[in-house]
């Protein structure tokens, strides 16, 4: 895409305003960096970043039959969440294959709230234009989305109501903060505890403003963004995960609820059900490059032989721990922590190891128990 037919969001002036280097991404004209993605990595690590995350699609789902009908489609038990609460979830296509993966929650009475990727929010609205049925309706908001994140978050937010100090992770609600009517979750995508923040499309550029008050917190790209994500072990769909990936390919089993699986009433179940008992043919895993460049996306894996064996979906230097690491796809005899295996980086072979993921421990708040 040009510049010219790129689309921007509701943010866009207030990037160009701070200096921010932008791309095209999921359509959008984005910021990727402002002062650089080592160091705005390291703020959010330590402090707290904003991003803006507007290109994602936000929806509501509601209707008596909009819990049955949504989950048609997700392997995730929606009946049974709570209100105030939220769940990832994955939208599946009739082979078990991922067509997105999603937040959803009940932040208030009427029905689902949901977030998509930017990417493929216009192919999910028309699936589920097509495919809800009943009186469950889609409808499709334009509201601006802002994510703060790190480990002064949640200092930043009770500043601004206490209330938020007491969410617990992916507890969502809608409330008047900031004069305005708002969805926010205790949530993110970067590893580190932190809120989205949904808000009327014209007050996001003073709503973003007045975060930025706060010396705890700058504005973050989206290079940072996929550098966080990645040490979290977060699959970016499009690269770790695509319509021909299952959940259980993927790694990303807990998604699928008990009930769920047992009631095998859901798109792709069969599929899904039998990778379970059987095992599938490949598994996502992470690695470490032990030598040489990273690995970056495409790059062949092999086993300690030099026999491919699958390909690397993502991958880059790890700010927070000093090396390489990527994550791909292996036949899961290769899939051991602790199997060497080899990368080939243009066309050298580097030594790498499958170690655990997420590589960087996640921070997210999970209430004390009562």
């Amino acid at each position: 895409m040009t510049d010219q037919t790129l689309k921007t969001t509701p943010l866009n002036a207030a990037h160009r305003a701070l200096g921010a280097r932008m791309v095209g991404f999921g359509g959008y004209d984005m910021p990727v960096q402002y002062e650089g993605v080592l160091a705005e990595h390291r703020w959010t690590r330590e402090h707290a970043g904003l991003f803006d995350v507007s290109h994602m699609g936000q929806c509501k789902i509601t209707g008596e039959d909009a819990i049955a009908q949504f989950e048609r489609f997700v392997p995730g038990d929606y009946a049974i969440l709570k209100a105030g609460k939220q769940k990832y979830s994955l939208l599946l296509n009739t082979d078990g294959g991922i067509i997105d993966d999603l937040m959803a929650g009940k932040p208030d009475h009427d029905g689902l709230l949901v977030v998509v990727n930017a990417g493929n929010k216009d192919e999910d609205f028309a699936f589920w234009q097509a495919n809800l049925r009943g009186d469950a309706k889609l409808t499709v908001l334009d509201r601006a989305l802002i994510a703060i994140q790190g480990p002064e978050a949640a200092e930043v937010m009770a500043a601004h109501d206490p209330l938020f100090g007491d969410f617990g992770f992916m507890d969502c609600a809608r409330v008047m903060i900031f004069g305005v009517d708002c969805y926010v979750s205790r949530s993110g995508y970067t590893g580190e505890d932190g809120y989205e923040i949904s808000v009327p499309a014209d007050q996001a550029e003073r709503i973003w403003n007045l975060l930025l008050e706060d010396a705890r917190v700058k504005p973050i790209g989206l290079g940072a963004r996929d550098s966080l994500r990645l040490e979290a072990g977060l699959p970016l769909h499009g690269h770790d995960i695509d319509p021909t990936t299952s959940p259980v390919e993927g790694a990303l089993t807990f998604a699928l609820s008990k009930s769920r699986k047992e009631r095998a009433d859901f798109n792709g179940a069969e599929r899904v059900l039998k990778e379970l008992a059987d095992g599938p043919t490949r598994v996502r895993v992470g690695l470490s490059v032990k030598e040489g460049a990273p690995a970056r996306e495409g790059a062949e894996i092999a086993d300690a032989d030099g026999n491919v064996i699958g390909k690397v979906t993502s991958g880059g230097p790890s700010p927070t721990l000093g090396r390489n690491i990527a994550m791909g796809y292996v036949p899961p005899a290769f899939a051991e922590l602790g199997t060497d295996l080899k990368v080939i980086v243009r066309g050298k072979a580097a030594a790498a190891e499958v170690i655990a993921m997420p590589f960087v421990a996640q921070r997210y708040y999970r209430k004390p128990k009562a």
